[in-house]
């Protein structure tokens, strides 16, 4: 038996705070069509329509910058990503920024409506902040708090008004579900750019933080059991890939917001393809790809096709 992939590129870049990762899925696909990989030619490719356009002019919501937008791509994820299961595919998600992971969830949640879900966010970043936290506005921190259901207002800084509060618990109710996630059924690996507001709240729910000198001491075997065990009574697993979670010395500054002392692309690759080989993982997603800051080339779409392949050749066998 054989497993069928459907790629699903999202270019909607609207939730970062640089500009360019919307052209990070055509980098990777152009990596490959110079490496001669036929990957993107072998398997379904679908898309959904970006929303740049509001990029183009003002945004009406300081702390929670275009969420009007975003809840477009979380409705429409939403729909693409339930349609691609139950057409019994396995979604692979590339994706310009990281804020639209939450409408990829939503999906995930619509498909399986009554299946507890678990998390792997590989990530230099939490983005567990919430609007009344969030010291920027921008959205791309916000996904997995969207899921969880978390306002965190124990740790609030922003006086967050009505309009923005409405469209913040629309897009935590995409699908229909309020909570897709529980905070005891996420894991973090490689985070270490963090905020107050966001230590708290990881530290008042205990989610397990798999730290870069973990990953580094450890291996990556022993990671992914740990995960494995931590997840062991969620019934499916999506896992999301941040390539600012790599050391940018070791790939490229080719990324929205690059942090130094990551994992390696080959921790990164090991750990992914481990992760794909688990029998409970439904749905895998990879972002934040940005050639315009790419100072190598197109090197880190090169390093983040490889690592693509390599999924999806496991995906495929299952």
């Amino acid at each position: 038996m054989s497993t069928n992939v459907t790629f699903l590129i999202n270019k909607s870049e609207i939730t970062a705070g640089t500009r360019g990762a919307s052209l990070g899925p055509d980098a990777i696909i152009t990596a490959a069509r110079k490496k001669e990989s036929y990957l993107f030619g072998e398997n379904a490719l679908e898309k959904i329509a970006n929303s740049n356009g509001y990029l183009d002019k003002p945004t009406k919501y300081p702390f929670a910058k275009r969420i009007d937008g975003l809840l477009s791509v979380y409705q429409e994820l939403n729909t693409k990503v339930a349609g691609i299961i139950n057409n019994n595919s396995f979604p692979i998600i590339l994706a310009a920024d990281h804020g639209s992971a939450g409408g990829t969830i939503s999906g995930l949640k619509s498909a399986f409506p009554d299946k507890r879900i678990g998390a792997v966010w590989i990530d230099a970043h939490a983005d567990i902040h919430t609007p009344y936290t969030t010291p920027s506005g921008n959205m791309h921190g916000m996904p997995l708090a969207s899921v969880m259901n978390e306002d965190n207002l124990e740790c609030k800084i922003n006086e967050v008004d009505a309009e923005t509060a409405s469209l913040w618990n629309q897009l935590k109710n995409v699908g229909g579900i309020t909570q897709k996630v529980k905070p005891e059924d996420v894991v973090y690996v490689a985070v270490r750019d963090t905020e107050e507001q966001e230590e708290a709240i990881i530290s008042k729910y205990g989610i397990k933080w798999f730290t870069v000198n973990n990953v580094r001491t450890q291996g990556v075997a022993e990671i992914v059991e740990g995960i494995n065990e931590r997840l062991k009574n969620c019934d499916i697993i999506y896992v999301t890939f941040d390539v600012d979670s790599m050391d940018p010395d070791m790939t490229s500054h080719g990324t929205g917001t690059p942090v130094p002392n990551g994992i390696s692309p080959q921790e990164a690759k090991d750990l992914m393809i481990a992760l794909a080989q688990n029998p409970k993982t439904a749905c895998m997603e990879i972002v934040e790809v940005n050639p315009c800051l790419d100072e190598k080339e197109n090197t880190m779409a090169e390093i983040t096709l490889d690592i693509v392949e390599a999924i999806t050749d496991v995906i495929k066998k299952k």
